[in-house]
């Protein structure tokens, strides 16, 4: 990851904070930001590490700590606890072999929790990147992670990573 060129990309002005931080996590192989990419910003932005981080921190779309190519990310809204939610995460934690917030040991999944992905009427409900999953069961969700296995190991890769 070239963070001089991707903050290049970007005016040294804090109302672009946000996107910069969309942009390295993004190249970031591991799927978070690095400290010292974090550094970089502080100084490119003429701000302090910790008002960084303070955004990082906020926002939990971002992460400082490694996390899976593809993060699933299961809501917990009032109406996908009581439609399952708990049991579907049951099963993907058993499915994956992994905990929250922890990489598959592959390092192609992380679990993330939502608040709500405003998709109620298919509850309970998970993304995968931009990918919505919807009536969660053990088999929906065994054949998503097969799926996107399967397009890994045959090169056919659709990136849903959105970081």
């Amino acid at each position: 990851m070239d963070i001089q060129k991707i903050l290049g990309k970007h005016r040294p002005e804090m109302d672009n904070l946000i996107n910069i931080l969309h942009d390295l996590q993004d190249a970031s192989p591991r799927n978070y930001l690095p400290e010292e990419s974090l550094r970089e910003v502080a100084r490119y932005l003429n701000t302090t590490l910790s008002a960084v981080y303070g955004v990082v921190n906020y926002y939990t779309m971002f992460s400082t700590k490694p996390r899976g190519k593809y993060i699933i990310r299961l809501c917990q809204s009032p109406i996908c606890h009581m439609m399952g939610s708990e049991t579907a995460l049951e099963s993907v934690k058993k499915l994956l072999g992994t905990d929250l917030y922890e990489p598959t040991a592959d390092g192609l999944f992380s679990i993330e929790l939502s608040e709500c992905l405003g998709i109620c009427d298919v509850a309970p409900s998970m993304m995968v990147g931009e990918e919505i999953y919807g009536h969660l069961s053990e088999t929906v969700i065994s054949k998503m992670i097969s799926e996107i296995r399967e397009r890994e190991k045959t090169g056919n890769i659709k990136n849903t990573c959105d970081g």
